[in-house]
């Protein structure tokens, strides 16, 4: 199995663990609902799921499981062009 393949299933597990959380909150499983969607797929993350995700990122209380996917979601955030 290569890295990414790895790496993406890690993220979709995450992401799965944290929709079925009764305790994530909505912007959390916004975020990780934008990752699972994405994986094995060439779709990249939108601008409001990104913000979504960034938020999810700061928060002090969200799971292990809820930052990973919302890492996930925001690496599939295409960069900014110079």
């Amino acid at each position: 199995m290569a890295k990414n393949e790895k790496t993406g299933k890690r993220a979709a597990t995450a992401a799965s663990k944290t929709l079925r959380s009764p305790n994530a909150s909505k912007s959390v499983k916004s975020a990780a609902g934008s990752a699972l969607a994405q994986s094995k797929t060439s779709k990249v993350t939108s601008k409001p799921a990104a913000s979504r995700a960034a938020k999810a990122l700061r928060n002090p209380k969200a799971s292990k499981a809820a930052k990973s996917a919302a890492g996930s979601a925001l690496t599939q955030r295409p960069g900014k062009k110079k």
